[in-house]
Parts: C-alpha cells; structure tokens; sequence
C-alpha cells in the first residue's frame, strides 16, 4: 500500500512558475507514453500533431469567480479575509439563525483569516456585509450575506480578488489574474470554481480551431473545483485520505459522445484532473446501451468526492492533458494512476533536470 511520502519529490523553488506564458500555447509540453515510458519534449501548440481523428477532447467549462473579499470587522475595524468556498442550498439554512442583515437566503460556507467568532459582523466596500453564523468545526465557517442573486454576484466580481494558489506570490492590486487565470473557453453560464482547471490555460481558441480542423471532437463537462481538489493529504496511507466533495455536470449529448468514440476506437482524452475525475466518477458501464435507446441518457448532475491513485481502473479516461503537481499531492496520485508511478517518477525527474515550470502556471504533460 502507497504511503504519502512514496508522492514526494525535489523541486528548486525558482521553478514554481508565478507568471503564465504568453501567448498560452507556448508553454512547453512533456509528452509521456503510458505504455511504453517512452519521452519527448515540444512546445504545446505542438499537441495537435499527437491528435487523431475520432480522439474525443474533454474540457471543463466551470468559470472561476474572484472568490478573495478582504473586509474588516464591524466591531473593530480589524482586517478580515473571507474565502467564498461553496453556496449552501436554501435547506442548508432552516438551522440557522441570521440577521436581517444577513439574509439565510444567502449562505456560504467560507475559510476566514483571522481571530473569528459566531455572530462576528463584517464590512465589505459597495455596501456588502456579512455575518459569521456557525463554526463548522471542519476549518469552514457558515457565513451569510446581506446581498443576493445578482448584486451580490456583480458586488463579488467588482470587490472580489482571484484566490490565487499560495505559492504564487502578488500583490493585492494585482488586477491581470482575473483573465490569466481564466480558460478561454470558460462559460459565464457555470461559474462555481474557487480555482481554475488549470490544464486548460494553456489553449486558445486559435488552437482549439485547429484540434476540430484535425477531425477532433471537443466536448464540456463541469466539475466546480473547491478546496477538496487541493487539500493536503494528512493520513500516512493515501487509501484513508477522505476528499471534500465537489459538483458535477454532464450533459447527455456528451455521454452519447463519449459512448460513441469509445465504439468507435477513439480515445477520450481529458483535459485537466478536474476532467478526468467527473468522467470516472459517473458509471459508464451502466450507461452502455445500443444505439436504439440513446433518447435513454439522460443528463447527470452529482456531488463526487472521488478519489483516484494507484490501483484505479480507468473506465472512461483513456489519455490525460494536465501540469506538473506538488508533491505528495492527489493530483500527482492521479497522475500516477494512469501512468504508472514510476514512469510519472522519472518523467518529473526529467522535468526538473529540464527546468521545467511547475504548478498553476506552468508547463504540461500529456500522457497518452
């Protein structure tokens, strides 16, 4: 059985990329056979050459929100930090008790920065307040807002900062995240991430034109990315590690296409983790079914909470898109899945020795 520091590995520190590249295609791409351990080493725009026709691109659509609000307490003009990290449903409220100020129509479950109580008032700039309702006793607070809908939305978007990973360093008034740290095919129907898939940063829509022109079909899936995705693994055995659940949609033409590409012999490549693990998370051998009853797929919409590492049997990922992990992180477990640990081992040997850029920002692999 794999322990977490099977997972560690050696990275300079001057190779944790805190500027994207311009233009996106243009950062480097490790390209890793799965079966044979096989290497090479181009640029991403490259990926289209190592695309086939019939080959199915699956990306994430979910659209990150500015989910960073620095506010002050009420009481004492103290600095605040409120992490917006999942909107409760309206049942999640009838236990609570709020303000008028702070309507249980508007909850959220948030990380808070700081010395915090129950009951704790905060201000926001434009008018925006909060009240801290409940400790979740889990490092999550229930916090509920005196705005809604779409002011609250558009208040959140002005005021609100991109909750950068903490190993990018920058400036509050750093104002370039909010497009960089955006794909370019992200839908303003499906905001709902606290973090970008961030795979898909490297593609443009030039690119994404040619991958189509190739004979690739290029489908969307929505998985909102929280905190679960990036969580510390805390247990010493990776199997008793318990990830935060996260939502996830796939519409029925999008089933459809990936049962048809998988009978026809092409691969469904993911782009992202994110990706991967909506598609692994909903049962496909139920949803095998002859072409007669494909009015019978329906659109599947679920919380996940699934968790892949070595020993996992793919069952609809067949080659994966993604960037170069931290350490002993489950990305890299996932990684390791499909690879191969030691195949993923050496290839992160080979991106360090190569100065690779790692993380968020960095450079991708595609494993195939």
């Amino acid at each position: 059985m794999y322990k977490v520091q099977d997972f560690d590995y050696h990275l300079p520190a001057e190779l944790i990329a805190q500027q994207p590249q311009k233009p996106r295609d243009y950062s480097r791409l490790l390209l890793l056979n799965k079966k044979t351990g096989a290497m090479e080493h181009k640029c991403f725009h490259d990926l289209v050459d190592y695309l086939k026709p019939g080959d199915l691109l699956v990306l994430n659509n979910s659209k990150v929100f500015p989910a960073r609000l620095i506010g002050h307490k009420a009481e004492t003009g103290g600095l605040i930090e409120v992490f917006l990290h999942k909107k409760l449903a309206s049942r999640q409220a009838i236990d609570s008790t709020t303000s008028d100020q702070a309507p249980s129509g508007n909850l959220w479950e948030c990380l808070l920065g700081g010395r915090i109580r129950e009951g704790l008032n905060i201000d926001f700039s434009c008018g925006l307040r909060a009240e801290v309702i409940k400790n979740n006793n889990d490092g999550t607070w229930r916090v509920g807002f005196n705005f809604r809908d779409e002011k609250f939305w558009a208040t959140v978007n002005k005021i609100g900062l991109v909750p950068l990973p903490p190993y990018i360093k920058r400036g509050q008034k750093n104002t370039s995240d909010k497009n960089n740290y955006q794909t370019v095919y992200a839908d303003d129907a499906k905001v709902g991430s606290v973090a970008a898939p961030t795979a898909g940063l490297h593609f443009t829509k030039s690119l994404l034109k040619k991958i189509k022109a190739r004979g690739v079909k290029i489908v969307y899936v929505t998985l909102h990315v929280g905190l679960g995705t990036f969580a510390p693994v805390k247990t010493e055995k990776i199997k008793e590690h318990k990830m935060h659940s996260e939502r996830a949609e796939i519409s029925a033409s999008t089933i459809r296409d990936i049962l048809a590409a998988k009978k026809a012999g092409g691969r469904v490549i993911a782009v992202g983790t994110t990706s991967c693990r909506t598609l692994e998370a909903l049962n496909f051998r139920e949803l095998k079914i002859d072409g007669r009853k494909k009015s019978a797929v329906k659109k599947q919409a679920f919380w996940t909470d699934i968790f892949i590492y070595p020993g996992h049997k793919f069952q609809a990922v067949d080659a994966l898109i993604t960037n170069f992990h931290l350490p002993k992180s489950t990305l890299l477990m996932l990684v390791s899945a499909l690879a191969g640990k030691k195949a993923v081992d050496k290839a992160y040997r080979e991106a360090v020795r190569r100065q690779y850029r790692f993380f968020s920002y960095g450079d991708a692999m595609f494993i195939y």
